[in-house]
């Protein structure tokens, strides 16, 4: 998102401490050199480190949120995650938890997405810290699964076969109104404890939705056909086929779909004022986001970073190029950064029929894109790479999250020979997983040639380019 809640403590003239599974995805974070930022390397399902971690802080947001129904065990997951972090919270001396869950009549017709969302208050409560939760619908913000959702499906059919959920209503929220009611709360005392409902300004169905996004978009109008016989993991496969999100994401929120999710009473406008956006102010907002390229945070970051795959022992198979560029590193280390996303590969066809093999056997494909078309932060996702390893000016190392029958690193490296020249090296590794794998290997060694020897002549040319336009400029 583009302003996320860390500034907005800051602003507010808190100090902040992030717990973080992976700290290298904060770095480059403008708001992570702050003086009054401390973050820390932290496993929510490590007791005695977490609560370390929170020793010394008054109140602890917990915006922790399984991502991915693997199994169907995020809901276990996330519960084991809120015990722990309740009995941590306690030995730590935190005296308020500030949780972000979700809207939605309770009952036995309630999803197990938001289901799950309740146990966790509960949970976080269990040890007796007091616990502020916020019961919000869609969050519209740029960045966010559910935005990502709503903008592919109507950028990209304009004739759209839905379950009937699409009737089902909803009370939308800016995600700028979200993060005003999460600090406002640190400042009103008679929240603590409390349980409130936040939306925007209006209550709309889904459809309703779809065509103010279509409209913002500059689109001609759907076609919404509702049928009844979609189901969950019917709706989750379809989600995933034209958007760039996979079924196991967009399974829970294709669930919970199918709740009414209107606030049922308004206390939090009374102790925190604010203008609440109306869903076309909010669309429109985070259409801007993403026209300026200004999103942060992305649902594609989210999830555990185990770095680099284990080389050691077994079959490694490489393909490994170098040439000599003349352009000093920076500008070369400039052209690495630039590849994917809308600028592509260099081989673009080859590339993109990869993607779509990818996309039919469950895998993310070409369409999750790049956060930024220019920079690269560690963590970020790119198309089905994600970076693993960053050094400015020197190398960067993309870790693959295509299906595969093992497991594939891309790795660049730039050795510089002097202010204006450097060597270049390009190297792709795979280990392969079996029998499989050992076929898959063999069965795309004829393709290396095109797709590795044109990406490293398209990085090539590209640095050169770079380097001369910043010598005229």
């Amino acid at each position: 998102m583009r302003q996320p809640l860390a500034p907005r403590v800051l602003a507010a003239g808190y100090a902040v401490r992030c717990l973080a599974r992976s700290p290298r995805k904060l770095e480059g974070r403008d708001w992570n050199s702050h003086p009054n930022v401390e973050v820390r390397k932290t496993d929510l399902a490590d007791p005695p480190t977490l609560a370390q971690g929170l020793s010394g802080c008054d109140a602890a947001f917990y915006l922790v949120h399984s991502m991915i129904s693997a199994e169907r065990k995020y809901a276990e997951r996330d519960l084991a995650l809120a015990h722990v972090f309740a009995r941590a919270a306690l030995d730590a001396g935190v005296r308020r938890i500030i949780y972000l869950g979700g809207l939605g009549e309770t009952g036995p017709g309630l999803s197990e997405h938001l289901s799950s969302r309740r146990e966790v208050e509960l949970a976080l409560g269990s040890a007796g810290v007091p616990v502020t939760v916020l019961r919000a619908a869609m969050i519209i913000g740029s960045g966010s699964a559910s935005f990502e959702i709503l903008r592919y499906l109507v950028h990209r059919l304009p004739v759209m076969i839905t379950p009937m959920w699409v009737s089902t209503r909803c009370q939308p929220i800016a995600v700028e109104n979200v993060l005003t009611y999460l600090v406002g709360v640190l400042a009103a005392p008679e929240s603590t404890g409390g349980v409130y409902d936040i939306g925007g300004s209006e209550t709309l169905c889904y459809r309703d939705i779809m065509r103010i996004m279509a409209e913002e978009l500059g689109l001609p109008p759907r076609r919404i056909i509702a049928v009844p016989v979609l189901t969950p993991r019917l709706s989750s496969y379809w989600i995933h086929l034209v958007t760039p999100l996979s079924n196991k994401i967009a399974r829970p929120l294709a669930e919970g779909l199918k709740n009414e999710v209107v606030c049922r009473e308004d206390r939090i406008t009374q102790i925190i004022p604010q203008k609440l956006l109306n869903v076309r102010e909010a669309i429109r907002s985070a259409i801007g986001q993403v026209e300026s390229q200004l999103v942060e945070t992305n649902w594609t970051t989210a999830g555990p970073m185990p770095g680099d795959p284990d080389w050691s022992g077994g079959t490694v198979f490489r393909d490994e190029r170098e040439v000599a560029v003349a352009a000093p590193s920076w500008a070369v280390f400039r052209a690495v950064c630039r590849i994917g996303g809308q600028r592509g590969w260099y081989t673009d066809w080859l590339w993109k029929i990869r993607g779509g093999m990818d996309r039919l056997v469950g895998g993310p494909g070409l369409r999750r894109g790049r956060r930024d078309p220019d920079t690269l932060r560690y963590g970020d996702a790119l198309d089905f790479w994600r970076v693993v390893g960053l050094d400015q000016d020197r190398s960067l190392s993309l870790r693959a999250e295509m299906r595969l029958p093992g497991q594939a690193l891309l790795d660049f490296r730039i050795s510089a020979n002097g202010a204006l020249n450097c060597t270049f090296r390009q190297t792709a590794l795979f280990q392969p997983r079996g029998l499989l794998g050992l076929m898959y290997w063999y069965a795309v060694l004829p393709l290396h040639e095109v797709v590795f020897r044109g990406m490293l002549a398209g990085i090539q040319r590209n640095a050169i380019e770079i380097a001369a336009r910043e010598r005229a400029g």
